[in-house]
């Protein structure tokens, strides 16, 4: 019987590395990227050898890095294997084989420069009207970070470590106290010496939280913190923010901070209108960045918000209702049910993190007839209102005015994350330090931006544009400028051959 036999592994065989290389190939998008970018501007590090020999060009290894990310290929020992046998890295590197060592150096040594080059290509994107700024979604997604959950503490967990030690130390002690003959007093006394050095060790834990002003501390990463990933599960990770404009879904921004969304929208939103230059925008978030400090700020920057609006905190008692009493802007009081003014007391109290104004007539509440219905204080009706609460009732407003508005959220935002993480893997980062775990996040959104453009575009154009943007940043010399020349010209017959097809 016959089988499909492959080549004979001892012939020597003539070959090209450029026919390796399929025309549609992401290694050929990477390269021409790459090239057009201006790397000394975007303040990349070339790897320095310490034995003396040349350096690596720091476009080179961008160029393995971005197709490393996309492929699922992140760690250094990972890129360096694909060096050596990775038909599409050998021929976009051209045989160059860094170490994992140089890899990983390079990742961690330029991490303000993949910021750099992200917001460059963002800027670029404005240019080819592939960006509007009219319209920016702002969400966020948890990874985890290189901290065990057992590396992490807060008060609590201290508090519940020493305690259990305290019941060990205890109950060996009682054993002492108890014990006759047959009891090994030494090896008791060690273990309670060991129980010792772990509280002491936890006392300095408490130390180190106490002094950071903190609620957690994370002993492998510092910046990193317990954050919840989904349904109350917690890990220690990021939360990665993310800035998507609404006209091709394309990533404009990215921060980490804090656990949650609560502060972030303002700092967002305000970094995506500078970087884009554009007068006012409009940002749609979920109903965890609705903030009323957060969205006053916004409105000072002429960014017009469309947050989901929380629901009323005031407890279900079966009495009157926060909307039951008519807020007067322009006297700044309150009408209750039975038409009595709440006036304010022209003072501002902290509740919380929340600043707010009080509004009272007890005059009026102890004769009032629906005094019952209204409060069970003796007194009377006390009414708290933010000094936000303009910035958040305009919000809610709008939202409720252009309920098909805000549902372009989840179409804007919500899909990149999936790639990222189902398709690419990037739930965890191989960095310690938000600095340098958002030099990961800047890798990823700029693979995710170009993989768009294949599509939006169609490969062919893309070439094309990123051929016309290489006469500007490449050396101009007489080989480059026949190369370029050869490469259009066959771009164009293949394109023609297609079209006759």
């Amino acid at each position: 019987m016959e089988f499909i036999t492959g080549f004979n592994r001892d012939q020597l065989v003539m070959m090209d590395f450029e026919s390796c290389v399929d025309h549609d190939s992401w290694a050929r998008t990477v390269d021409m990227f790459v090239d057009i970018l201006p790397m000394e501007e975007l303040g990349f590090r070339d790897m320095l050898n310490s034995e003396g020999r040349p350096p690596y060009h720091s476009r080179d290894m961008l160029k393995l890095y971005l197709y490393g990310y996309k492929s699922k290929l992140r760690s250094s020992r990972q890129m360096e294997h694909a060096c050596r046998v990775n038909l599409e890295v050998i021929w976009f590197l051209k045989g160059l084989g860094p170490s994992a060592r140089k890899i990983a150096y390079f990742r961690k040594e330029n991490a303000a420069a993949f910021k750099q080059a992200f917001r460059h290509f963002v800027g670029l994107l404005k240019e080819w009207e592939l960006i509007e700024g009219k319209t920016i979604a702002i969400d966020s997604f948890k990874i985890r970070a290189q901290n065990a959950q057992k590396n992490n503490f807060n008060q609590k967990k201290i508090d519940r470590h020493i305690a259990y030690i305290d019941d060990k130390i205890r109950e060996y002690q009682d054993k002492l106290d108890q014990g006759d003959g047959d009891v090994d007093t030494l090896e008791i006394e060690t273990k309670v010496a060991y129980q010792k050095s772990k509280k002491e060790r936890y006392r300095k834990i408490e130390k180190r939280l106490q002094e950071s002003g903190g609620s957690q501390i994370s002993l492998t990463d510092p910046d990193a913190r317990s954050v919840i990933l989904h349904r109350n599960i917690t890990n220690v990770g990021y939360c990665v923010q993310a800035g998507c404009d609404s006209k091709h879904k394309l990533f404009v921004n990215n921060d980490t901070g804090s656990v949650n969304d609560t502060r972030a929208l303002s700092t967002m939103a305000i970094d995506a209108r500078q970087l884009l230059g554009v007068e006012t925008m409009d940002a749609l978030t979920d109903k965890g960045y609705t903030t009323g400090a957060e969205i006053a700020r916004c409105g000072q920057h002429n960014i017009i918000t469309y947050s989901s609006p929380k629901e009323s905190t005031t407890q279900k008692n079966d009495l009157f209702e926060i909307s039951r009493f008519n807020y007067q802007k322009s006297s700044d009081t309150y009408i209750c049910p039975n038409g009595q003014t709440l006036s304010g007391t022209g003072n501002i109290y902290v509740k919380g993190n929340v600043k707010v104004k009080h509004y009272k007539n007890f005059r009026a509440c102890s004769p009032c007839p629906l005094k019952a219905k209204c409060t069970t204080a003796k007194q009377g009706r006390l009414i708290e209102r933010s000094i936000y609460a303009e910035a958040l009732e305009g919000n809610a407003e709008r939202v409720n005015r252009n309920p098909d508005y805000y549902r372009l959220r989840q179409q804007v935002t919500e899909h990149q994350f999936g790639t990222l993480k189902r398709q690419w893997g990037f739930t965890y980062t191989l960095m310690k330090g938000k600095e340098n775990v958002l030099s990961e996040v800047n890798i990823m959104m700029i693979c995710y931006n170009l993989c768009r453009l294949i599509s939006i575009l169609s490969p062919t154009e893309l070439k094309n544009r990123l051929k016309s943007l290489a006469l500007y940043f490449l050396p101009k010399t007489e080989p480059f400028l026949a190369f370029l020349s050869a490469s259009l010209c066959c771009s164009n017959k293949t394109n023609s051959l297609k079209t006759h097809h």
